[in-house]
């Protein structure tokens, strides 16, 4: 008669490593990426509740107000003309975001093709960085002012001006990996069965490129921020009708001595949308970074 063994008890392991632990774990190992995101994030959102956060015109003028201090009326106080800082403060974030994003998107798509038909294509490697390099050696400042001034002033000359010296630093990046990818056995294999080169970028490639370039496309969105605000603030910029971080500033620089509030929460709130962007951009670097992203 042969024994009966008792049954072995099931042993449950707790899952101390599941999906909402490693979220957790995640963000507190990335604590500048969640930082930036919610500032950006509140920034953004303003910036589009504007319209319904704003407590008067932004057109409004009444001399009887003017350089008043930041009172319960007008929270921010008032500019020269009597209009009220606050409101135009609020829909001025609405140019700096348009412009970064859009600057950001425009600059990363002609960066991408550019750098991969110079990385790929070798008789069109030397011509195309060598005007690269020509756009790279006048500041970027510089090179945006003279495409302004043979233009007429507008938010899409402006974006225009601003794409021009950003997409230099897209298209190094994107030359630069591209001749690293192009050794790698993945891609010789496909060209090896026939794979047409286009079809090759786009399956291949690009999707290998995508996190430096979420990371690059940050950086250039706070550069085409702040150039913004610089170039409304030399007065070749946004129209001065418009209201923009770098308007308010440049009406506010005459009257700074006795209406420091002008300039003073404009250039917090620009200061602020420049600090997420970067702070988003260093936080994705060292997220996507595989050496970093084995520590987690």
């Amino acid at each position: 008669m042969s024994a009966v063994l008792p049954p072995v008890p099931e042993v449950v392991v707790a899952d101390d490593e599941g999906p909402p632990r490693l979220k957790w774990r995640w963000l507190r190992k990335n604590p500048t990426l969640v930082l930036g995101a919610v500032l950006l994030v509140l920034v953004a959102l303003v910036a589009i509740a504007a319209p319904w956060l704003a407590t008067h015109d932004t057109e409004d003028i009444d001399p009887s107000a003017r350089l008043e201090a930041p009172s319960a009326e007008h929270r921010f106080g008032t500019d020269a003309l009597g209009r009220d800082v606050y409101s135009r403060a609020l829909l001025g974030g609405r140019i700096s975001l348009v412009v970064g994003c859009t600057v950001a998107a425009l600059a990363t798509v002609f960066g991408v093709v550019l750098g991969m038909v110079a990385g790929f294509v070798r008789r069109a490697d030397g011509p195309v960085m060598r005007v690269m390099d020509g756009l790279m050696a006048i500041p970027g400042i510089l090179l945006a002012i003279a495409l302004m001034a043979v233009t007429r002033a507008s938010l899409t000359t402006v974006i225009v001006a601003i794409t021009v010296p950003e997409i230099p630093r897209v298209v190094r990046l994107v030359r630069s990996l591209s001749l690293t990818l192009r050794e790698q056995l993945f891609v010789e294999a496909a060209h090896a069965v026939g794979t047409r080169l286009p079809a090759v970028l786009w399956r291949h490639v690009l999707p290998n490129m995508l996190a430096p370039l979420m990371v690059q496309a940050t950086f250039v969105a706070a550069s085409a921020v702040l150039i913004e605000a610089s170039l409304s603030f030399l007065g070749v910029g946004i129209p001065a009708q418009t209201p923009s971080w770098g308007n308010m500033m440049a009406e506010g620089r005459n009257v700074v001595a006795v209406a420091f509030h002008i300039i003073l929460y404009p250039g917090i709130l620009l200061a602020v949308t420049v600090l997420s962007i970067n702070m988003v951009g260093d936080g994705l670097r060292d997220a996507l970074d595989p050496r970093l992203a084995r520590q987690l």
